[in-house]
């Protein structure tokens, strides 16, 4: 399986650079992942909403260069469906059984994603109602990721 995390920013912190090549390593065991960053678009404090949706609008055109015809788009939204790790590996192991051997994970910036990309996507998945910084949700990703495929090859792993 082939698994893209197309996300806005870069990432700046050396802890979550570290956790981020870590499960990075973990996963490698289990599918080829691509990590793409875009630029993220300069967002002051006090913008309207229009200007706000402008730049969502122009990360969105950055994201949707990267978006492969072929693969199952996944944007994460706080407005998704919220799934257990189970309900998440199901998901997984579902897709690839389908024939979907390639999944595009989508994490938007500070401002989330443009309503092109969320009405391009397959599915709108949310972690939690709360809302992270962006750059933490690419390790949360990542770890449910690895902790998938270890769900779906009966392999054990810290609950």
């Amino acid at each position: 399986m082939q698994i893209t995390v197309l996300t806005v920013g870069k990432l700046k912190e050396k802890y979550l650079k570290q956790a981020i090549e870590e499960y990075s390593k973990r996963l490698s065991r289990y599918a080829k992942l691509q990590i793409i960053e875009v630029a993220d678009e300069k967002a002051p404090d006090n913008m309207s909403l229009s200007e706000e949706e402008q730049v969502k609008k122009k990360e969105g055109e950055k994201l949707n260069k990267y978006i492969k015809d072929n693969s199952y788009i996944v944007a994460l939204a706080i407005e998704g469906k919220q799934l257990t790790s189970e309900a998440f590996a199901k998901t997984i192991e579902d897709l690839g059984v389908s024939g979907k051997s390639n999944i595009t994970f989508i994490i938007g910036g500070s401002l989330g994603l443009s309503e092109d990309i969320l009405k391009k996507a397959d599915r709108l998945l949310s972690f939690s109602k709360m809302t992270f910084p962006h750059q933490l949700m690419r390790v949360f990703l990542l770890e449910q990721l690895y902790r998938a495929y270890r769900i779906n090859n009966n392999e054990p792993y810290h609950k």
